[in-house]
């Protein structure tokens, strides 16, 4: 339905809020990065069997590869994080949209369309500009796992809308558990958190995570793949906002600029598949 499309639009730009707090909040944990990629997916599996109803853990391929995608790209980035800036593993993740644009058609039979490709190609770019300040050419493996993490964050993305018609929830449980299991070693030899930490750990798991790929979930089934990643993109945007919020910096000229055009784009894009997708009511809709 058109109104299930318009939905799911506002819950992906809800997600992206939940998303953005992930830089301030990773950092702000005096962790090894596997300990809180591990602790976060513990609390958050625990969010998601509390807040979800009629789960089915069949175990079938693509709940499975949901699941591996799901854990290999919050592990990896939660690595990334901690060994390259924040900037670098944002940006890099966010080549997903990327590989989605090249590998839907022939996953999901959803074909990336001419202003789905200048879309991309002008977050991108506005991304650079946002970040220009920041950006470092060190860090090489911090930033190879930026890559692969966004490699990991398309692969789910597929995999769970592959699940529109049935429950992509579970996949993403079964992927929260297996990133506990990962860093479950690191978080026995972990140093022991004050509060603040354990505030930050708890947040990271039931909002940064949990309660935004509740909403995930629910949105992946009336939109696109490359919707998914494209309306979220607004992360890298708020993610060190927040952190200059907090330490009262100001954006640079570049920042503001590469902010609009991300904005801007993003912002159209959504403008233009909710009124395609109005003026093909009361027709049928892919969903």
């Amino acid at each position: 339905m058109h109104t299930a499309h318009t939905r799911s639009v506002f819950l992906l730009i809800a997600t992206a809020l939940c998303w953005s707090l992930g830089g301030v909040l990773i950092k702000s944990i005096d962790w090894p990065p596997l300990a809180v990629a591990g602790g976060r997916g513990f609390i958050a599996a625990l969010f998601l069997l509390a807040t979800s109803r009629a789960l089915r853990f069949h175990f079938s391929r693509v709940q499975l590869l949901g699941a591996l995608g799901y854990a290999a790209c919050t592990v990896t980035f939660c690595v990334a994080t901690k060994l390259t800036t924040a900037a670098n593993a944002i940006l890099l993740q966010y080549s997903a949209p990327i590989w989605i644009a090249l590998f839907g058609a022939w996953f999901l039979g959803e074909r990336a369309t001419r202003a789905d490709w200048f879309t991309i190609a002008a977050v991108l770019g506005g991304m650079m500009l946002f970040f220009a300040d920041s950006l470092e050419f060190a860090h090489a493996f911090g930033n190879s796992l930026a890559v692969i993490s966004g490699l990991c964050f398309a692969g789910m993305t597929i995999a769970l809308r592959k699940q529109k018609d049935s429950s992509p929830v579970e996949s993403i449980i079964l992927g929260n558990l297996l990133a506990f299991i990962i860093g479950l070693p690191w978080i026995i030899g972990a140093p022991a958190l004050a509060t603040s930490g354990w505030i930050a750990l708890t947040l990271l798991g039931t909002v940064q995570l949990g309660f935004s790929y509740w909403l995930y979930a629910r949105a992946i089934k009336h939109v696109t793949a490359l919707e998914t990643v494209l309306i979220p993109v607004i992360e890298p945007i708020l993610n060190p906002v927040w952190v200059l919020l907090a330490t009262s910096e100001h954006p640079s000229r570049f920042a503001l600029g590469g902010g609009a055009i991300v904005l801007t784009a993003v912002t159209l894009r959504a403008i233009a598949t909710i009124r395609a997708r109005g003026a093909r009511a009361p027709g049928p809709h892919v969903t």
